[in-house]
């Protein structure tokens, strides 16, 4: 991987500003651990207040930890993005006290569209989701 410039290593400091006093990533308690152009990781400690009746984490909570890797990964090109499509398959069920991380990969930039890639996986690396994103950038 090359050197960041200044302007790219300011980028993703105010990005990961940002993404710290996001309301519902705090209210979450998501944790953004790692950001380079194109990449994110956040990981996000599951409360028993996620569980659903047959004892699962709800797949919301699973889906919004692999949302907010792909809005970090998009964004840290230092220009805004906005989601436009999100796709997510549940692999394997994660339990109340998992610390599950959510891994995002950009794997297509343009000037009209980016394309990525995300897992989340559980504190010992057991897939628990796989999915894509499509973001618009709008500048």
């Amino acid at each position: 991987m090359s050197e960041l410039t200044d302007k790219e290593i300011q980028n993703l400091k105010e990005l990961k500003v940002r993404a710290e006093h996001e309301p519902i990533g705090s209210f979450l308690g998501m944790k953004l651990v790692e950001i380079q152009p194109g990449y994110a990781r956040v990981t996000m400690k599951l409360k028993p207040e996620y569980q659903t009746f047959n004892g699962f984490t709800f797949g919301g909570m699973i889906m919004s930890a692999a949302d907010q890797a792909f809005a970090c990964a998009v964004n840290s090109f230092g220009r805004s993005s906005v989601a436009s499509q999100f796709n997510i398959h549940f692999v394997a069920g994660a339990r109340p006290g998992d610390e599950i991380a959510a891994e995002c990969r950009v794997i297509r930039t343009g000037k009209r569209v980016d394309i990525a890639e995300i897992t989340v996986v559980d504190q010992e690396g057991k897939l628990i989701a796989r999915a894509t994103g499509t973001a618009i950038p709008l500048s």
